[in-house]
């Protein structure tokens, strides 16, 4: 990082870089991200679950300052609660080690507060074109609905966070609790078209393959983002 580009980046693995014994975490793949800037030595985590203690401790052996969580969505792989049978730890034991405010977009803080338990005093609530300065870093949402009413990608420069709204195959299900499908064919054909080729994806799991792709190879190789007409889509979504 130069002092021309200050931007701090870490892509986290579960079951990889953190969560390292945890064979769910492992089978789930989630990516963390960590987001800042190198000079002011400050950062964001999103979506931080499976393994507290040594997110945190990355952060801190990496000479950074926490200084808030962003979310992609209130699904417990990525904030902490129950589901399928598993305890994730995530935002309630965050909010314990290092309390910091939480940035959800708005129809999401809900959510957000029934699966992790966390109060409306710890949750900043955001809404699409809402930025965040961290450092000198500018930090955007983007409101992505579909695999969830408040889902939301994150743009820093020519990066895009997007958690389970677009993989680099396929997108996020719609077939869960807040699922909606028609909202997902108008966040992939409407919303996100206005984001540049030469714009990286990184996704919210590691489903194989790469870890990350510019947009303009995405479009090329994912059926879901090749969609001519809603008619289409609703066939492909079932």
């Amino acid at each position: 990082m130069s002092d021309n580009n200050p931007f701090y980046f870490r892509q986290l693995l579960s079951g990889v870089d953190f969560a390292r014994y945890d064979s769910s975490a492992r089978s789930m793949a989630n990516f963390v991200y960590l987001l800042g800037d190198a000079q002011t030595r400050e950062c964001v985590v999103v979506d931080p679950a499976w393994d507290i203690d040594t997110l945190l401790d990355i952060v801190a052996e990496d000479d950074m300052t926490l200084k808030g969580a962003l979310i992609t969505h209130y699904h417990p792989d990525h904030v902490g609660g129950h589901i399928f049978g598993m305890d994730i730890l995530g935002l309630p034991e965050l909010m314990e080690r290092s309390p910091v405010p939480v940035y959800v977009n708005k129809h999401e803080a809900d959510g957000v507060r029934q699966v992790t338990g966390i109060s409306d005093s710890d949750m900043k609530k955001v809404d699409s074109e809402d930025t965040l300065k961290v450092g000198s870093i500018d930090i955007s949402f983007l409101h992505t609905p579909g695999h969830t009413p408040g889902s939301q990608c994150f743009r820093v420069k020519d990066y895009l966070i997007a958690g389970d709204t677009l993989f680099l195959q396929g997108c996020g299900r719609v077939d869960l609790p807040g699922g909606d499908s028609e909202e997902m064919y108008r966040t992939l054909t409407q919303r996100l078209t206005k984001i540049q080729d030469e714009v990286v994806l990184y996704p919210g799991h590691n489903y194989g393959g790469k870890d990350n792709a510019p947009l303009g190879e995405v479009r090329e190789t994912n059926t879901y983002l090749q969609i001519d007409s809603l008619e289409q889509w609703r066939m492909l979504m079932g």
